[in-house]
């Protein structure tokens, strides 16, 4: 066989694994579902967290906050604060999302999961006395059901678990989230931890969050 006719053989036989691995990139959803699979091992198959790896429910958030944050994570606003270990481990998964599209897509892929409301852990909260602080405070942006208002950039807050919650506002308080500046978001939500003069205030307004219908 000539070394032509060889080398004619050869393509005929590799072309259709060729044509197959051209098949064209994924659609956004396609993407989505793929680049889920990295939050997995932390936040689990169904996005629903995991307390022992201090990681939120993240099924069912809007897509506009999930976007928010993932950028904030991949630009340093977030999650830098050398106290934050759970940020430190954020980091660097937002970076993987370096292809265009993918912090848009795996953001949708996760607002079309499922939510599922997160039974509480924390015990001691004082329900009535975090609902005053919650209706003169909390209510103008989160909405009095704590589903959230995209208009106040305000997430729901009614099916997250309450330790996470909690961990949030410690955060805030402390200036370990939302001191960079360019956190326009984060430094609100600072101003309104101030106003939870400690760790009791915060585990009240949580049981009352946690206390509302589901």
């Amino acid at each position: 066989m000539s070394r032509k006719a060889y080398v004619g053989v050869i393509l005929a036989a590799l072309l259709p694994a060729m044509i197959a691995g051209c098949g064209g990139a994924p659609t956004p959803a396609e993407r989505g579902q793929q680049v889920f699979k990295t939050c997995v091992p932390c936040h689990g198959p169904k996005g629903h967290g995991d307390l022992a790896l201090r990681a939120p429910s993240i099924a069912g958030l809007p897509a506009w906050y999930v976007t928010a944050e993932l950028k904030k994570f991949k630009d340093d606003i977030r999650g830098a604060h050398p106290d934050d270990g759970e940020g430190a481990r954020m980091r660097p998964m937002a970076r993987t999302l370096y292809h265009e599209g993918d912090i848009d897509a795996v953001a949708n892929h996760l607002a079309a999961m499922p939510a599922t409301w997160i039974p509480p852990v924390v015990t001691g909260g004082d329900v009535e006395a975090g609902k005053k602080q919650y209706t003169s405070v909390c209510i103008a942006c989160h909405g009095a059901d704590a589903n959230g208002t995209q208009a106040m950039n305000a997430p729901p807050l009614h099916g997250q678990a309450d330790w996470y919650l909690i961990a949030q506002l410690k955060k805030f308080k402390t200036g370990m989230r939302g001191a960079h500046p360019q956190d326009g978001t984060g430094a609100q939500m600072r101003a309104m931890s101030t106003t939870l003069v400690d760790t009791v205030a915060m585990h009240n307004v949580v049981a009352y969050i946690k206390s509302l219908p589901h």
